[in-house]
């Protein structure tokens, strides 16, 4: 009888530590376009996410549920719903797509969740319309872009034609970046907005650019939009004569390669650069490449950090929604990008903004850091967390 109270015993503490063990379990909405023109984006930021979990040893810890935003504020929206009051989900993690971040943060802020913002770039997320329940690990469009206009002012460049998208993330891009620059003594002389997503031929713009004889072109422009561009400036002749510069989506290592030599020589800004030449980042790079059999792009690392900064969370005992929301904006640790914390005054991340040439290398194209701003942070401008 004995052995068998035991042995009951026994399976009853083996089943109450099963119970608590799946209970510990945090779970997780990734919501992330798996389709569409930003799907590639998408896929980057879901394979660094469950690479740092793996890497931690803590794939196990969390439970995983995936749904595609396509980029789309309706289907964002809904998609966040089901996460949250379907799923039952401790965090969020995700959003590409500034439209869609905006979509969905009064329900997020309401339903008192904590989304880990990796990727949207939306300056508003962490100004005027912030929330203790939002924190961002990748960038702001202002942070990627302030850093370059007073860097460039300061390496001798004094007229500047800019270009981007016409949408909120172009005309934050440049804002930024005029702001600075002529903060700076520079002068923007001539700017042009184009059709977001519709333009094939920038042969009108480029000529409008070159007519006005600037010292060099800023642009911001990503995706299938930069390597149009970035091939274009080239055939067009622009290259030779004005040099090129611009957000370092530009010339991400996500397409780059697609660029071809027509990328060699044009000048970038970004918070993360795979040629950062840290043991951190040398770590990561040849994980990531021993995973995947590609380098990682600045995509890959922000779903890295996602996961990075939720495990320190969860490791410094947040359990539940409003626990790991107080935890995130405490977090603070040296990864691949370099030193990262999060702002406790905008819920933004601090981080550092790399300069960086894009080169040959052989026959390929690689990353040379020409300049470092380090630790750069944005104004609170409006928010005020509570």
């Amino acid at each position: 009888m004995r052995k068998f109270l035991c042995a009951a015993l026994g399976a009853c503490a083996a089943a109450s530590l099963m119970v608590h063990s799946a209970a510990a379990e945090t779970k997780v909405g990734l919501l992330l376009p798996t389709s569409g023109n930003y799907a590639a984006l998408g896929k980057e930021i879901d394979d660094g996410f469950v690479m740092a979990l793996e890497e931690a040893g803590m794939a196990g810890d969390f439970t995983l549920v995936r749904e595609d935003s396509e980029a789309k504020p309706p289907v964002g929206m809904a998609k966040a719903r089901k996460l949250v009051l379907q799923d039952n989900v401790d965090a969020v993690v995700g959003i590409v797509s500034s439209a869609v971040l905006g979509a969905v943060r009064d329900f997020i802020d309401g339903s008192k969740v904590p989304l880990i913002v990796a990727n949207a770039g939306n300056d508003e997320a962490t100004g005027a319309n912030c929330s203790k329940y939002i924190v961002r690990v990748s960038f702001s469009n202002a942070q990627v872009n302030r850093p370059m206009g007073t860097w460039m002012a300061e390496h001798g460049v004094k007229k500047v034609y800019a270009m981007a998208p016409d949408y909120a993330a172009g005309h934050q891009m440049i804002d930024a970046f005029t702001a600075s620059f002529t903060a700076a003594g520079g002068e923007v002389i001539g700017a042009d907005y184009t059709p977001f997503g519709k333009t094939q031929d920038f042969g009108p713009y480029l000529t409008k650019a070159k007519a006005a004889s600037p010292d060099a072109v800023f642009v911001f422009y990503a995706g299938g939009e930069a390597i149009s561009f970035v091939k274009q400036y080239d055939s067009f002749g622009l290259k030779a004569d004005i040099p090129l510069y611009g957000s370092g989506f530009l010339t991400s290592p996500l397409y780059v390669k697609a660029e071809g030599p027509a990328a060699i020589g044009v000048t970038t800004s970004l918070h993360y650069v795979p040629t950062l030449d840290t043991p951190e980042n040398q770590a990561f790079v040849a994980a990531f490449k021993a995973k995947f059999d590609r380098p990682p792009s600045e995509y890959a690392v922000q779903g890295y950090d996602s996961a990075r900064v939720l495990i320190e969370a969860v490791k410094a005992g947040a359990k539940g929604r409003e626990a790991i929301a107080e935890a995130l904006s405490k977090v603070s640790y040296t990864g691949p990008r370099g030193p990262l914390t999060i702002d406790p005054a905008t819920n933004n991340v601090v981080q550092n903004i790399y300069v960086y040439e894009t080169v040959a290398d052989g026959d390929a194209l690689t990353q040379k850091i020409v300049g470092t701003i380090n630790e750069v942070r944005d104004a609170p401008n409006g928010c005020v967390l509570k």
